[in-house]
């Protein structure tokens, strides 16, 4: 039994050097797609050969690779271990055999960014109608940053390029600045506020309009979640020096209505004497309007960094270097 259970285990080790490379081109449409037919459609192959290339695989790295659940073909952590070489290696050996050179006028592809709402309205829309000009085949598809699996999502492919601010970013990741922003207040024009003077004492007197996308509930820790190694900002202001500067004076804030999103906050200002604590970029576009009105904050905020985040792999990929140059392009103009 001895002897049989080490010509099995010798067999499995030697196997992984005999690969086909077909193989490992499944491999990466079935960790892409998380599906076995739309993987065998990208390929040109029927579900079956899909199938069997995967058992074959699983035969030959003694192990899993991929799980199936309700949401689709979930990677092992193995599969995730060995994804970014095997992507890489397919991208090399891609560029090697000829691949034609990235063309935006000409080439067709889909990126998928995540953004919140705020970061879409003042980036994105703008970078939208830029690619139309300037590359007519490549679509954008948004998706919420809010998402609980965002690194998950950015670790098995299925989003190109996250914007956010993050708080600590795992090595397996890459990031470039965009801009830095500071926090404002936002309120209708003709405000109380307006006549009394702004201090923290008199802004515990009105109500706040806030943006929030996750809680305790969801795992937040001081405004930020946290999952895989990666901390991203769930609140769109610095709930802590709110509360800091509010404790100085003997006051707590109100927090009067806080959303999931920044679309309605134009809408609750103007019709009421709430006032909202926002980015500056998002104050500048709500108050181009002749209702509103944006001040400085009475206490000190820490200045904020929005980043463009992407996984390692995409570093060198011609065509995911010309979406992050078009991006900082728009974010400096």
């Amino acid at each position: 039994m001895h002897e049989m259970n080490h010509e099995r285990s010798s067999r499995s080790a030697m196997l992984p050097e005999r690969i086909d490379l077909n193989l490992l081109r499944v491999f990466d449409a079935v960790l892409e797609d998380q599906n076995l037919a739309r993987a065998g459609k990208r390929l040109n192959l029927s579900q079956s050969a899909i199938s069997h290339a995967i058992a074959r695989l699983r035969e030959a790295l003694d192990d899993e690779l991929f799980v199936r659940t309700p949401r689709g073909m979930e990677p092992t952590a193995r599969a995730l271990a060995i994804a970014t070489p095997v992507q890489e290696a397919l991208r090399t050996i891609h560029e090697a055999l000829g691949a034609k050179p990235f063309d935006p006028g000409t080439t067709a592809r889909v990126f998928v960014l995540a953004a919140n709402d705020y970061v879409t309205s003042v980036l994105l829309l703008r970078l939208s109608r830029h690619i139309v000009k300037v590359a007519p085949y490549i679509d954008l598809v948004i998706r919420p940053s809010t998402r609980l699996d965002l690194a998950e999502q950015l670790d098995v492919g299925r989003i190109d390029l996250a914007i956010g601010i993050f708080a600590e970013i795992p090595s397996r990741f890459q990031s470039e600045a965009i801009w830095s922003q500071k926090e404002m207040l936002a309120m209708r024009k003709g405000h109380p506020l307006g006549a009394r003077g702004l201090s923290i004492e008199a802004l515990a007197d009105f109500p706040l309009v806030t943006v929030s996308v996750g809680g305790h509930e969801e795992g937040a820790v001081s405004g930020y979640i946290f999952e895989r190694g990666l901390a991203r900002q769930s609140e769109l202001f610095n709930r802590q020096a709110l509360e800091d500067a509010m404790r100085e004076v003997g006051r707590r804030p109100r927090y009067g209505v806080t959303l999931p999103h920044s679309l309605v906050i134009a809408d609750l200002l103007t019709t009421s004497d709430m006032v909202a604590i926002i980015p500056q970029p998002l104050a500048a576009l709500l108050t181009a309007s002749e209702d509103l009105q944006a001040a400085d904050l009475p206490y000190d905020v820490p200045t904020t960094t929005l980043r463009a985040l992407w996984h390692q792999r995409f570093e060198y990929d011609p065509a995911h270097v010309w979406l992050r140059e078009q991006v900082l392009e728009i974010a400096r103009a």
